[in-house]
């Protein structure tokens, strides 16, 4: 069984492994439970895995009445969770973070049930914290893990990630016809995550004139929030190296386009950027739990492996960075350098081989 979700930072980590342990193991049943109306009892059934929901839901930071609602909804998963084990028997149970891995994983450890947890960020989460104690394995991205985990069941195998993006070699071509690119422009591509980045966006939008009339051209992911607003704002501007995009499905051919990438700093965008291997200027989200983008883009900062922008600035200085970047190739080049030094392009079955170990 694999539980988690919430965003696609512990979705698509989650169907990655699913996928390796399929194609090692392909007579074995998986089993996904996930949080009711969160993008994973969309997304898993896509990707051809059966998912249970919890009606489980996070605490609010602020006082909100629906805080109320949290330990009804907390009895209840673990009720419904002792329930799906009873019924699934599993082998083994995979927590990947967010709200249903907590009562599916408690519920697993109590019944003796091995337990894995794959630990996506460079600051590890509250829920995963407490998993840990009891837990046989703990796959980590990020080193210097010891400050939140027990040091002898620690393993450092990176986040697992899509497999069309470890294969770029000779894409830049059609990359470039499929979005309608320059071939003598230089590609800035930017990603805020599928909903986009309000701070980015108007970066972008701040900047976009200046760096079209400075021969580069955009690649940008504004993301479903922004889109419409975005479109029409590029419209009305008339210019025509500014390519948005609502959301980038062929992340592997935007990829090979990219001469620079500006992007959030989440767990799985920094670990598919570090396989990727081009110079990156992270932007993190403030608006996230303990300020974790930071600390992971500050994990590949410290090594000369990105640049970080922060998100108080990114409004008027863009295209100051990416100018930067642009004039100094020799600075670029070693960030992209640096980056693919750090990237784990075995995650996946690293983290299949620990499963395997800590079933009896």
């Amino acid at each position: 069984m694999i539980s988690g979700g919430g965003t696609g930072g512990h979705i698509y980590p989650a169907i990655a492994i699913a996928k390796a342990w399929k194609e090692k193991h392909p007579q074995s049943e998986i089993l996904f439970v996930g949080a009711e109306g969160k993008m994973e009892m969309q997304k898993v059934p896509e990707a051809g895995f059966k998912i249970e929901g919890l009606p489980v839901a996070g605490l609010q930071r602020s006082l909100s009445l629906a805080n109320l609602s949290f330990p009804f909804k907390l009895l209840k998963s673990l009720k419904i969770s002792k329930k799906l084990l009873q019924d699934f028997v599993p082998s083994a149970v995979v927590g990947v973070g967010g709200y249903a891995s907590g009562p599916l994983l408690f519920a697993a450890q109590r019944k003796g049930i091995p337990t894995l947890i794959q630990e996506q960020n460079s600051y590890a989460g509250l829920t995963n914290k407490l998993l840990a104690k009891r837990a046989k394995k703990i796959c980590v991205a990020f080193p210097d893990m010891e400050r939140f985990f027990p040091k002898d069941r620690i393993l450092y195998t990176g986040n697992p990630v899509r497999k069309d993006i470890l294969q770029l070699e000779g894409k830049k071509e059609k990359a470039m016809a499929h979005f309608g690119l320059n071939p003598d422009r230089k590609v800035i591509l930017v990603l805020g995550g599928s909903l986009g980045a309000r701070t980015i966006n108007q970066a972008v939008l701040t900047d976009m004139k200046a760096i079209e009339d400075s021969g580069y051209q955009m690649l940008w992911q504004s993301g479903k929030f922004y889109f419409k607003e975005m479109s029409e704002k590029v419209n009305l501007s008339g210019l025509k190296h500014i390519h948005v995009m609502e959301f980038i499905k062929e992340m592997d051919l935007a990829y090979a386009a990219a001469d620079l990438v500006v992007s959030r700093a989440g767990a799985l965008s920094v670990s598919e950027l570090s396989l990727v291997g081009k110079p990156v200027i992270f932007i993190p989200s403030p608006n996230v739990a303990e300020d974790h983008q930071t600390k992971n883009a500050m994990a590949y900062v410290s090594e000369n492996a990105a640049l970080l922008l922060k998100d108080v600035e990114a409004v008027g200085k863009l295209k100051e960075v990416t100018d930067g970047l642009f004039a100094d190739e020799n600075k670029a080049r070693k960030l992209g350098e640096n980056i693919k030094k750090m990237a784990k392009p075995d995650a996946a079955i690293e983290i299949v081989e620990a499963l395997e170990s800590i079933i009896e």
